[in-house]
Order: structure tokens, then sequence, then C-alpha cells
């Protein structure tokens, strides 16, 4: 005896290797399939169809195999609308939660289909009459309508695109060995667009920026326009305006490279400063802090998150040290985000890859391969991994800039 069920998807199948993946994923899970029909695109438009019977020799290899299915996009075209279960409490839902991707996703409901708001990864889908949206667990109350199982829910996945602007180019593989100048030309290329649309470019970074010599770089990219908000820690304040009050960072002369004496309290006499004005708006105000990132981006006006961690000195008093507030602060400054990019900063990058639907652009650049790669596997598969030198980066970034609007 064997149990079967017919699903569909369509979209780039072939292009974006999404086919090969549906009849891996299929044999992966103990289960047969049969294709019924398949129509191959004939324009850069047009989408491809797929329509495939699944057999499976019990119910549970079945159920198994459909909802990996889904996460590829596989939906049933006759299905009954989606199973909605109350929240038990606060922040306790069912134990057949759907957790979701960060995929365009739709959830059947009255016979509709509902487009899922404020999609994100590991989030519950929660339905209040005919609206959607991504829930955090921990945002959940007591009654309220969670999607449970995978039966009436619909993912898009994002397909490879015809590679318009050759972005797709630095999506292959993530190796040191490719030049890191083709892909800062793409990049730029991308930022140019994005800020002739009137898009958002939200950039994250680690203090790294100020170590090998971003500083100046990143100061005209704000400057420009192409900074539209910044998240990243405690570190990078400090160590920036370290840099801007005594020419230093922990301590190290950044023009010679060499330690300077008794420079390793230069950091803590930074916070100092910053705390005898309140804030680094304050310090700026006051004209204690006349150059440096923070203080192009009080100037200008570009609002900045300063997330606290546990190693944290000082710290500044814009530091949110309340990891749920500095989580929703960064979240808050993601939306309407077209392009993020990542610099040097593995926590902080990821922690926002888990924040972003999958159709936001996203480039990681990394002198270390294996933090760039960890981006993308922990979901956050639309990132275009750069491996070189942050300092590098951005400095031909600027280059590349500031070439083409001359």
């Amino acid at each position: 005896m064997s149990y079967a069920e017919i699903v569909e998807a369509e979209g780039h199948l072939v292009d974006s290797q999404i086919l090969s993946k549906i009849f891996d994923r299929v044999i992966e899970c103990g289960s047969e399939f049969e294709v019924i029909d398949f129509t191959l695109g004939h324009t850069n438009e047009d989408f491809s169809r797929l329509r495939l019977r699944v057999v499976a020799p019990t119910k549970e290899t079945l159920e198994k195999t459909l909802e990996d299915l889904v996460e590829l996009g596989c939906y049933q075209p006759e299905i009954a609308n989606a199973v909605l279960r109350p929240a038990e409490n606060d922040r306790v839902v069912p134990d057949d939660f759907y957790s979701t991707t960060n995929h365009h996703t739709f959830v059947r409901v009255d016979g509709s289909w509902l487009e899922v708001a404020k999609q994100r990864m590991d989030a519950v889908i929660v339905v209040k009459g005919n609206q959607a949206e991504c829930r955090k667990l921990r945002d959940v109350r007591r009654g309220e309508m969670v999607v449970c199982g995978v039966h009436g829910v619909r993912i898009q996945p994002e397909f490879k695109e015809r590679d318009r602007l050759g972005f797709a180019f630095m999506a292959n593989d993530i190796s040191s060995e490719r030049r890191a100048e083709t892909a800062v030309r793409k990049t730029a290329e991308l930022m140019r667009q994005i800020k002739a649309d009137g898009g958002r470019i939200v950039f994250v970074a680690g203090p790294v920026v100020v170590h090998t010599g971003g500083t100046a770089a990143f100061c005209n990219l704000i400057r420009s326009g192409y900074v539209h908000a910044l998240l990243t820690g405690n570190a990078l304040a400090v160590h920036d305006i370290e840099h801007a009050l005594y020419g230093t960072s922990l301590g190290v002369d950044l023009e010679r490279g060499v330690p300077i004496d008794e420079g390793h309290k230069n950091h803590m006499r930074a916070i100092n400063a910053v705390n005898r004005h309140g804030s680094i708006k304050g310090a700026v105000d006051a004209g204690t802090l006349c150059s440096g990132v923070m203080f192009e981006l009080v100037k200008r006006n570009v609002p900045f998150v300063l997330a606290g961690s546990i190693r944290d000195d000082g710290p500044l008093p814009d530091t949110i040290m309340d990891l749920v507030a500095a989580q929703e602060a960064y979240a808050r400054e993601l939306v309407g985000a077209k392009m993020v990019i990542c610099l040097s900063s593995m926590l902080h990058s990821i922690g926002v890859g888990n924040m972003l639907p999958s159709w936001v652009r996203m480039v990681c650049v990394d002198i270390n391969p294996a933090v760039v790669t960890k981006l993308s596997d922990r979901g956050s598969q639309q990132t275009v991994g750069v491996v070189t030198d942050v300092g590098t980066f951005l400095n031909l970034l600027g280059q590349q800039l500031s070439e083409k609007k001359s």
C-alpha cells in the first residue's frame, strides 16, 4: 500500500536549480516522484511550471516529504485552508507550529491566499481576520491564531535572476582568489541604482573598519548619501571616537602602526569624553568630537544603533544593553532596506541576516572565508560573499563611486 499527493511549483526552476533540488529532496525523504507535466518558460520573464506526483510507502513519510517540499516552493493545488490553532499562553504556541523561512510566504485562509507580512526566518505566522504576519515567539499572545503544520502554506523562493547587473557572478562560490575589484564594481553599480531609485542601503559593521584604515572612505560614503543607517556594536563607535580624538585605535597609532605610551587607556578616555556630554550627539554638538564615522552620522542625521554585549567597556551611553531592545531597534532600521552591506562583524551580520527577507540584497565582506560562508549556511542564501580586507574594499568602493560620479 502506498500514499500519494500531487504538488505544483512555478518560477525560474531550472536557472535556480530548484527543479533538481525538488527531485533530490523527494528521494532523500524516502519517497518517489512522477513528473505529470513540466512546461519550460520561453523568455526571461516566463516561469517554468511543474506538476509532480509524490508517492511514499507510509503516510508519515509522505507528510515529511510534503513538508520538506514546501521550503522549495511546492504546494498542493487543491488544498484545504491552513490549520489555525490558538496560542496556549503568552509566548507559548502549539507544538506543530509552522516555522517560517525568509522567503515570500502565503497562507490559505477562508479559500484565499494571504501574503504574510514582516517576513523573516524562524518566526511563527499569526492570522487575524484577513491579515497574516510573521511574529517572533516572544511576541505571541495567548489566544492569537497561529498557523500549524504545512498544509495551506505556500512559499515563493527567490529565483536566480538573469544577471541584469552581473551581480549573480559573485554569488556562485566564495573564494579568496576572486578579484575584489570585480565584486566592488558590481556592488557600486547596484548601490548607485538603489540610491537613484530612492532605496535604502544599510551597513552592518565591526571595529575592523577603523583598524584597517577604512574610516575616511566610509565617511565619504556617508557624506555622499550611500549610508542610510548603521547597525553595529559598542566597539566600532569607541574605536572610531578614540581615533578621532587621539589618532589611535586600542592604543595603536594608525598612521605609524605602533603602540604609543599609555595608549592602552585611550579607548576608556574616549568613553569618558562622551560620558561627559551624555551622548555621542552631545559630544558633537559641544565640539569635542569633530571627525570620524560617528561624527558624520550625527551631522547628517543618519540613524545608528549600537547593540551591546557582555564584553563591552564602558559602554557608551548610546549603547543599548538590553538585548531584546537592541534587536527591535535593528529591525526598525531594516524596514524598507533594499541592500545590506556587512563589514567584518560576524555576530551582527548573522543577526541581521535572520531579520531580513530573502529578496533584500546582502553583501558580506570579510578577510575570513568562513565568516562569509557561515552567514549563507545559516539561511541567508541571498548573501554575496567578498573575501578581502575591509579597508581595501571600502577604499575601492569609494573610488568606483567617485569615478562614476566624475
